[in-house]
Parts: structure tokens; C-alpha cells; sequence
């Protein structure tokens, strides 16, 4: 049995955060990580010699030691990329953030009409106060837009991603995804730009070879300061004595072994982890880990022989007879990610649950779903353009907040916060809608309860709204420039 001072369960941005941050601090652990390529759901996909990244992430943060470690870790690799992105919705283009012009001429006046007498009708009530505090997204997204708004744009799609009616879904959710802004603001910003206290984010870092990019560097540096990471490696068992971690056996092929550490930090879906422990929690503690909830995700990459599509770098498709739900044009993140510039890359992005339909269909009936609507959403994709193509699945791509997850994630937090040497990290570690950059705080924050603090990780993240506007004063207060701050969508991401 191998003994190590800290044993780091995944090799997402939360699990190599962690690792890099005790490298640093000469602390060598190991990592493990159950796929052939770090980065979890930030890493880059290639596929002959396309890449392509399992959703799109901007490196955006408001947290400076994050933005830090990024310039650290990959410094004069990054460009800055222009933000373009639309909604489809029943055969027109929307401009994303919002162009007043642009949404009254696809809209036409009567519809548009109806929708501010909709918003007034939602701020009345709510200033009369006949409405109650939120405590669903349908509730919460009618309470700021209007009930008007919310059918024509956010009830189809985010039913699409999540695959549950909007009133089952948690308002948590809402206020973590969508920022605090009003229709009010929305309309005046598109009819005189922003005001200057405050200034929207037109470009984005983006590293040149995609968020893999950082993450195959960040796995680099670790090893090269003594640091362990074991790629194809399965988490089996983790044994435990009492409210301590005493060792966790692995899985690599045909081999199995043990290794023990002093302590130990995991950013592996905490289902999975309670399910794996030895002995079991208690059975309140494994019916909670069960009543907890994953929306799954693939992408299909098509190679397409056009040299220029649509000028987007992601188009949110709407519209309910189409089964995609998002479209990357990877070419427009970095044209690097394209080996031949006369040719597209486009990622066609499903919403599904693992054994549903879609789920269940071959790669060539995904790849000729994928063609298809690409064909049918005239985005310039003609009959015959698509020469190849190639299909990822995501499990477990975003935890689902429906209506039982609070309390249910409530009893499994108290449990774990037991354990004298074990802190759960990342969106998976924690049941948590986070980005990249929240996952990577947890662990910053991890890694310094080794070294004695005492910081609580549930903390992180858990703000009413995640703002795509800043204020001059918090740019200051963040010494980061404004350039490497980028926008949250206010849909999914």
C-alpha cells in the first residue's frame, strides 16, 4: 500500500486546482482521475485533429486568485476573442444581449406591446406585493421579465436542457444563472448603450488550443514538481474508519490496489462517492445521495467543408421542433482549433438524460440527426457540406436543482462535513451549478484547510445572481483588467 500526504479524486479544474496549489506549497499528491484526458468537462476533445471543447468556456472570473493562477499556469496563451452570440426562435435571429430594433422587428409591434404591458402587469404586482418570494425558475423568471417574455424565450429552452417542466425547477437555480438585470435596463441600454458606470464585456480570454489547453499544462506542471496524476484509473472503494478516510482502492485494467493518504479531496459526483464508501453512511445519508438528480449532455463536432458559416461563436436554438440545443462554432473561438482553414467545426450540443432517446441512438443516427438540423436552421450548411463527424458523451453534465434537491443536499452536506479528513470540491464534488472558476475556489479554499484554516466550502457560489456587469469600483476592488472578465449567460452555460 502507497502512502501519499493528499490523494485528489477527479482531474477537473477543481481536482488539478488543488493539486497544483500543493505542488506549490511542496506538497506532492496524487490524482486520479477515472478518463484518459484531464480537464473534465473543461477539457478539449480532438478528433482528427479537430478540437473541440464539451460546451464552450470563456475564461472569465471575478475572483483574482483564480485569474491568477490562469496567467501563471498559461500566461501568453490566451487571445481575446469577440463576443457574438444570437437566439433562434421560430426561424429568426435574436441578438443576444438584447437589440431593442433587432427584437421589435423579428417580434413585430403587437407582440412586443404584449410583452411590456406582461412586464408592467409582473412589476406592479410585485410592488403591491401580491406575489409571493419566488421558489420556482418559471416563478422567478416572471417575477423579472414578465410572464410574456418567459414563454416566448425561456420556457422552451430551458425545458430542453433540464427535460422537467420550469415549475419544477428551483428558483436557486435562476439566480445563479441568470443576472440581476431588468427589462427596464435591457431596453435602455439597447436604445442609448451602457451607461458609463457601468460597461458590458465584448471580448473574452480564450486559451489558443481551447480549456484543455490549460488543463493538460496545469497536469504538466504538477508532475514536474513531484506530483502523482493516474489517468484511466476508477475509484472503487474508499474505506473508512469511523469519520476518517483511511485508504481508497483503484481500478486500473485488470489491476487493482490500495493507496492511503493523510487527507483526501474528491470533485467525483458526491453520489458516487457515498455509494463507494466502506461501510456505508447511514441509510437517511444513501436516500438522499439517491433523490439527487443529473441532466447528461452530448456534443456532436461535424466537420463541415464550408470556410465560413455564421459569425457566432454559439447560436441557443429555441425553437421546439429542433432537438439540438445549443450550436459551438469552434472555428470562431480560435481558428487554431480548425487544422484546414477552408473549412467549419461545428458542435451540435444535446440536452439529454443517460437511457432516453436521444441518449440511446447510434453515433451515425446522431451525426445525420445533427446534419439535418444544421441543414434545416439555414445557418449556411448545405446538403453535402458535411464530410465527417464524431459524437462525445458527457455524463452527468449539470446537477438538476428540481424541487427536493435542497433538502436533500442539505442532509448530505451535514454528513460529509463530519468527516475529519475528507472535503468534496467542484460542480460534481458538490451537487452545485458552478463554473470553472468556482470549482477552482473550492479547491484553493480546500487546500488551505490541509494547511490549518478553517474555510467553509459550501459557501462559494451561493449569491443571489452572478452578474455580467461590473461596476467600475468592482474592477478596482478585484485588480483585474476588464478585458479578462467576460459576461455569464444568462440562460446555461
Amino acid at each position: 500500500m502507497v502512502r501519499y500526504p493528499v490523494a485528489i479524486i477527479g482531474a477537473g479544474p477543481a481536482g488539478l486546482t488543488a493539486g497544483y496549489e500543493l505542488v506549490k506549497r511542496g506538497i506532492q499528491p496524487i490524482v486520479l482521475e477515472k478518463a484518459d484526458l484531464v480537464g473534465g468537462i473543461s477539457r478539449t476533445e480532438m478528433y482528427k485533429g479537430y478540437r473541440f471543447d464539451i460546451g464552450g468556456h470563456r475564461f472569465f472570473t471575478k475572483v483574482p486568485q483564480v485569474h491568477q493562477l490562469w496567467q501563471e499556469i498559461l500566461s501568453d496563451q490566451f487571445i481575446q476573442v469577440p463576443r457574438l452570440s444570437r437566439i433562434y426562435y421560430q426561424g429568426k435571429f435574436y441578438s443576444y444581449p438584447l437589440s431593442l430594433f433587432n427584437a421589435l422587428s423579428n417580434l413585430g409591434v403587437v407582440n412586443s406591446f404584449l410583452i411590456l404591458v406582461s412586464y408592467l402587469k409582473a412589476k406592479v404586482r410585485d410592488r403591491l406585493h401580491l406575489t409571493p418570494e419566488p421558489e420556482t425558475f418559471e416563478e422567478w423568471v416572471i417575477d423579472c421579465f414578465g410572464e410574456r417574455l418567459y414563454r416566448i424565450f425561456f420556457k422552451t429552452y430551458t425545458e430542453k436542457v433540464w427535460g422537467i417542466p420550469c415549475n419544477k425547477i428551483q428558483a436557486d437555480w435562476a439566480a445563479q444563472r441568470i443576472q440581476g438585470m431588468s427589462l427596464k435596463r435591457a431596453v435602455l441600454n439597447a436604445l442609448f448603450g451602457s451607461q458609463n458606470a457601468k460597461s458590458l464585456i465584448k471580448k473574452f480570454d480564450y486559451p489558443i488550443l481551447g480549456p484543455g489547453m490549460m488543463w493538460e499544462r496545469c497536469q504538466e506542471l504538477i508532475e514536474k514538481q513531484g506530483g502523482t496524476i493516474e489517468l484511466n484509473t476508477s475509484v472503487t472503494r474508499i474505506k473508512r474508519q469511523g469519520l476518517r478516510i483511511e485508504s481508497i482502492v483503484i481500478q486500473q485494467g485488470d489491476t487493482t490496489s490500495e493507496i492511503t493518504a493523510d487527507h483526501f479531496i474528491s470533485s467525483m459526483p458526491v453520489t458516487a462517492l457515498l455509494h463507494r464508501l466502506d461501510p456505508l453512511p447511514p441509510p437517511e445519508v444513501l436516500q438522499a445521495a439517491r433523490g439527487l438528480k443529473y441532466r447528461d449532455f452530448l456534443i456532436v463536432a461535424l466537420v463541415v467543408n464550408r470556410e465560413h458559416l455564421f459569425p457566432d461563436n454559439w447560436i441557443y436554438i429555441h425553437s421546439p421542433e429542433f432537438k439540438v440545443g445549443r450550436i459551438q462554432n469552434f472555428k470562431n473561438w480560435s481558428a487554431a482549433m480548425v487544422p484546414d482553414p477552408s473549412k467549419t467545426c461545428l458542435g451540435m450540443e444535446y440536452f439529454c438524460s443517460e437511457g432516453d432517446d436521444l441518449w440511446q441512438k447510434s453515433d451515425a443516427e446522431l451525426i445525420r440527426l445533427a446534419t439535418q438540423e444544421a441543414i434545416d436552421l439555414k445557418l449556411g450548411v448545405q446538403p453535402g457540406d458535411v464530410e465527417d463527424g464524431v459524437v462525445i458523451r458527457q455524463y452527468k453534465a449539470y446537477p438538476v436543482y428540481d424541487g427536493e434537491y435542497r433538502q436533500h443536499l442539505q442532509v448530505i452536506q451535514d454528513y460529509l462535513e463530519t468527516f475529519e479528513n475528507l472535503q468534496t470540491v467542484g460542480r460534481n464534488g458538490m451537487h452545485r451549478y458552478n463554473n470553472q472558476d468556482h470549482s477552482m475556489l473550492t479547491a484553493m479554499l480546500a487546500v488551505q484547510n490541509i494547511l490549518g484554516e478553517q474555510n467553509d466550502l459550501w459557501s462559494v457560489n451561493t449569491e443571489r445572481s452572478y452578474h455580467e456587469e461590473f461596476t467600475k469600483d468592482q474592477w478596482d476592488v478585484a485588480k483585474i483588467e476588464p478585458k479578462s472578465l467576460q459576461l455569464e449567460e444568462s440562460i446555461v452555460q
